[in-house]
């Protein structure tokens, strides 16, 4: 009968370890089609522990009255199962190594303390603009307010390197989401109402009763500060959350892409897995521009599913603007953040004298994360 407290034990910390390696960055763990397994440890995850607990119960006073030094066994078994376990769900547990800010600050500019060459995630909803800085969303991972009377989900990545603002709404009604982990180097978010897990690249619900469904995207820019407040001079500005100062990236790497860390690091090389990308999608299509190509020429002209486009890049060499193009047969160049064509010059707001371009969703993110949630995509 002892036999079986040891092999309750056991299976107890094999399962725990099992629990936390399909949905955490773990060796080759994020490399696997293995949401679904994740999925049904996590929503089992209670009777599982009580089998295995149950178990080890039932071999306990055998265990525990055995001859000589042995019996001591127990305890220790029960000491490191219990310290494992309290790692593996409170110490590496998604929500709780990233906290949502406690309160969300949005100052306008004269109170700003955020240095205007640090990137943010920009949206205007109903002529409220406002400017979450990646410093903090990339710590946070998601960020609710409430913009131009919308509630918002401002979301970012930053082992995907994507920034989303999704409307918090599932069929009509309020949803409450937490962090849950990882799939394929993207964050995961599980909704408090059904426990589904649902993308931050795509908004789209995985596994759970909730699958298949999208959240509604709401068009954001992925710019310096400087370039959003020349957009949006009126525009409020996220503070960090003084509970959270400490946590916060200090530096200025991983905006730049000089990090070289393992999961957030950026590859100078183009095409390779960590190398930047900007991808766009139009009429069901969706094509990459190696950004280092981007950052040589300035300006593209093309066409992504039938649909005529110019993609721009800052004098910052940060800020990037997509647009429709009036026809085909209009082409764009850049002069001095303008862009010029046909004796018209728009700003990179889109907006000239003579008329205003329409702005296409752009996503600045990894090569290896865009090819995987877009696996159809075509390259520049």
């Amino acid at each position: 009968m002892r036999k079986l407290f040891y092999l309750g034990i056991c299976a107890l910390v094999l399962f725990e370890l099992a629990n936390v390696y399909f949905i955490m960055p773990m060796p080759f763990s994020q490399r696997m089609r293995s949401i679904d397994v994740a999925y049904f440890l996590y929503s089992w995850r209670w009777a599982f522990r009580f089998a295995f607990g149950a178990i080890a119960l039932v071999g306990l006073w055998s265990a525990w009255h055995e001859q000589g030094r042995r019996k001591w066994l127990v305890p220790s078994s029960l000491l490191v199962a219990g310290l494992l376990i309290y790692v593996l769900n409170f110490r590496m547990s998604a929500d709780r190594m990233f906290l949502e800010p406690a309160t969300v600050t949005m100052r306008p500019v004269g109170r700003n303390n955020v240095e205007s060459n640090r990137l943010v995630v920009g949206i205007e909803v109903n002529g409220d603009a406002r400017a979450y800085p990646l410093r903090f969303i990339g710590y946070h991972h998601q960020v609710r307010d409430t913009v131009g009377g919308k509630p918002v989900m401002v979301s970012y990545c930053t082992v995907c390197r994507t920034g989303r603002v999704f409307s918090p709404l599932v069929d009509g009604r309020p949803e409450k989401f937490r962090l849950v982990g990882m799939d394929h180097f993207n964050a995961m978010f599980e909704d408090k109402t059904t426990g589904s897990w649902w993308r931050q690249a795509t908004g789209q619900a995985i596994v759970g009763r909730m699958k298949g469904k999208v959240l509604q995207e709401i068009p954001s820019q992925q710019v310096t500060l400087a370039e959003w407040l020349t957009l949006h001079p009126n525009s409020l500005i996220m503070q960090p959350d003084s509970t959270r100062k400490d946590d916060y990236a200090k530096d200025f790497d991983f905006e730049t892409g000089a990090s070289r860390k393992t999961l957030t690091g950026t590859d100078t090389i183009s095409w390779h897995d960590k190398a930047w990308v900007v991808g766009i999608q139009a009429n069901g299509e969706s094509r990459a521009y190696d950004w280092n190509r981007l950052r040589r020429e300035g300006v593209v002209n093309d066409e992504v599913g039938g649909k005529p486009i110019v993609l721009a890049l800052a004098s910052d060499h940060a800020s990037f603007f997509a647009f429709e193009r009036p026809d085909s047969r209009t082409r764009f160049t850049l002069r001095r953040d303008s862009l010029v064509a046909t004796g018209r010059a728009y700003a990179l707001s889109g907006r000239s004298d003579s008329g205003v371009l329409k702005p296409l969703f752009a996503s600045q993110e990894f090569w290896h994360s865009w090819r995987t949630f877009h696996p159809g995509t075509t390259t520049y």
